[in-house]
This record gives C-alpha cells, sequence and structure tokens, in this order.
C-alpha cells in the first residue's frame, strides 16, 4: 500500500481543542476519532475515519522519519516506511490505554529500524551489533559537534557511552560494514591494481605434507638401512621399481614387497603413536 506523504493535513470534524499542552505541533488531538473508530465495523465509514487518522498524524510520522535521513537510504522512501508505521498503530491502538502518540511513537520509530535491519543491510548483522553501531555513531556526532573538535578515540567513546572499549571497537567496525563490496573490486588505481579476492588467503597443503613427514619419522628411523634406502629412492628420487631393483641387485617383486612391507610398518607407528597420545585413530 502507498500512501500520500505529501497530502496536505486537512480540518478536523469530531475532533476537540487538546485538554492538555501537547509534546508536539504535529501530535492533533484525535480522541473523539478513535473513540469514533473503535465503534465502527469494517466498511467505508470506518475506512474514512482511518484515513483521517493517518493524514492527520502524517507530519508526526514525517518527523520520525527525517531522524534516519542521510543513512543512505531516501527521505521519501522513509517516509513511506514511517507511514506504513502509522496505519498499523492506528489499527492497533486501544484508546482505553493512553495517548496515542505514547504507542506511535515507538511503533513507528520500530517500524523504520526494521527497514534498515532488513532492506538496507546487505549482510544480515545483529541487532546487538546493529544497536553498538548507533551508540557510536550518535556518539561520534556529539563529541564532534563543535568546530575543531577532534576525532574521537575510542577511549573517548567509551567513556562517553558508556561502552567498554571492545564494544566500541565492534560498533565502529559495523559503521563500515553498512554494505558490501565485490571481491572483483579494485583496491589500486595504478596499472598494477589488485583486487580483493587477491588479498584473501587460501589453504597451503604443504602443511599437511609437513605434518605427515614428521609424524612419519620416527617410524622411517626404525626401518633397516636398505628399506630406507629402497624407499627414499622410490619415492624421493620417484625411481621405478625396476630401476631400484637393478641397482641393488634384487627382483623386482622383491622390491615391491619391501616397499609395502615398510610402508605398513612406518603406518602402523604413526597409528601408534597417535594412539598413545590419546588423539584416537586418524584417518588414513
Amino acid at each position: 500500500m502507498l500512501i500520500d506523504t505529501s497530502a496536505p493535513r486537512p480540518g478536523f470534524s469530531g475532533t476537540t481543542p487538546a485538554a492538555t499542552r501537547r509534546r508536539h505541533d504535529d501530535a492533533p488531538d484525535t480522541t473523539t476519532l478513535f473513540s469514533r473508530l473503535a465503534t465502527l465495523e469494517d466498511g467505508p465509514e470506518r475506512e474514512a475515519v482511518r484515513d483521517e487518522l493517518v493524514t492527520a498524524w502524517l507530519p508526526m510520522a514525517h518527523r520520525i522519519a527525517g531522524r534516519f535521513r542521510d543513512r543512505g537510504e531516501s527521505i521519501e522512501d522513509l517516509r513511506q516506511v514511517a507511514a506504513l508505521g502509522l496505519v498499523k498503530a492506528i489499527d492497533r491502538f486501544d484508546p482505553s490505554r493512553g495517548a496515542f502518540e505514547s504507542y506511535a511513537v515507538p511503533t513507528i520509530t520500530g517500524e523504520v529500524k526494521r527497514h534498515f535491519r532488513d532492506r538496507m543491510w546487505a549482510l544480515r548483522v545483529p541487532r546487538r551489533i546493529q544497536e553498538l553501531r548507533n551508540k557510536v555513531r550518535v556518539a561520534r556526532r556529539e563529541l564532534t559537534q563543535n568546530p575543531g573538535s577532534p576525532e574521537p578515540s575510542v577511549a573517548d567513546i567509551a567513556a562517553h557511552t558508556g561502552l567498554t572499549e571492545e564494544e566500541v571497537s565492534a560498533g565502529m567496525e559495523a559503521l563500515e560494514s553498512f554494505s558490501t563490496l565485490s571481491l572483483d573490486a579494485e583496491l589500486s588505481t595504478d596499472d598494477d591494481g589488485y583486487s580483493l579476492a587477491d588479498t584473501l588467503g587460501a589453504s597451503d597443503s604443504s602443511y599437511d605434507v609437513v605434518v605427515d613427514r614428521e609424524s612419519a619419522k620416527e617410524g622411517l628411523r626404525r626401518l633397516p638401512e636398505r628399506e630406507r634406502a629402497i624407499l627414499y629412492m622410490r619415492f624421493f628420487e620417484d625411481m621405478t621399481q625396476s630401476r631400484i631393483a637393478d641397482r641393488l641387485g634384487i627382483s623386482q617383486m622383491h622390491v615391491s614387497r619391501l616397499i609395502s612391507r615398510s610402508c605398513a610398518r612406518v603406518r602402523a607407528d604413526v597409528l601408534g603413536q597417535h594412539a598413545a597420545r590419546g588423539g584416537g585413530r586418524p584417518t588414513a
């Protein structure tokens, strides 16, 4: 539903002068209208009274929307969101439970905040972090409102807000996390420019090789010298079993049996060491 947020505010039939001093000029006295709305069944007459209430309180919704300007969303879109929050407040308001403004302000404000949380953030950010972000943003604005004021430090903001420095740091990080940046975005303007993806690390398989070699060292030391030599020629010099057999003067089949037996011994030794440390059986 779209609401004409630019509609002028008309006079109100059925309203009475305010009995008490109002908090804002945009808080009209619509007590009679709300009482009348509560007695009406769904239909054209109820819709007309409801529309009159929306028009009457629309300036207040605009004021609330204005608090959220300059946060990446157009003021017209914010006014539409606030107007929808106003409609919800009117539909749910119980006239017997107090002043409408006391109910409508948090309802409309919550609707605008949900809009930012659900529509504007490119990433889903926990509500706690969003609250820290807002506190930090307000504190920075208050601490730098005087001309020439230096940029406040984390400690300054923490003292001003009552937050811990860790919470302030989290809020400051969130200030820069409102939108996402493509991994293909250029981070340098020179001819050798690189993208954000170029700065990301990757898993290094060499670490696994180092771990395997260190685990096998003890088992290899326990092998007979000839079997160690055969494994070295096969796995480090990349010699075929036939060449190893020719060099040692034995059959290729015997070389194959020695390699299989030596590998089995080293594997059993590694598994035994791992079990002795309480690590259970690793996957081979």
